[in-house]
């Protein structure tokens, strides 16, 4: 299973740009390379010019570049969410690096 939608970041929500955002398979050996082409093959089919997708540090990125998919940028760990005039709650994403994909 995969899930794709708009692009969390704003600035990368342009209209001709898909995000996966989560994948998931029983272990079945190279299932997420196969679901990320599948997303890749039905985004385009529906118009899209891009998708993208992010790694955090430690993950391999095995399935991606399986693929065929290209690291566009590394992102440093964020500070978190919280503000002093927007108080929010960690869910364990911030200070976390990334790595940002795109799809061929």
């Amino acid at each position: 299973m995969a899930v794709v939608g708009r692009p969390v970041a704003r600035h990368l929500d342009d209209g001709t740009t898909l995000e996966v955002t989560r994948t998931a398979s029983d272990g079945t050996p190279n299932t997420n390379s196969l679901l990320y082409g599948a997303a890749w093959r039905a985004a385009k089919a529906l118009g899209y010019r891009r998708l993208i997708t992010y790694t955090q540090a430690g993950e391999s990125g095995a399935s991606l570049r399986g693929a065929g998919w290209r690291v566009l940028a590394h992102r440093p760990p964020r500070p978190g969410w919280d503000r002093p005039s927007r108080p929010r709650t960690d869910h364990g994403t911030a200070q976390i690096a990334r790595t940002l994909w795109q799809a061929p």
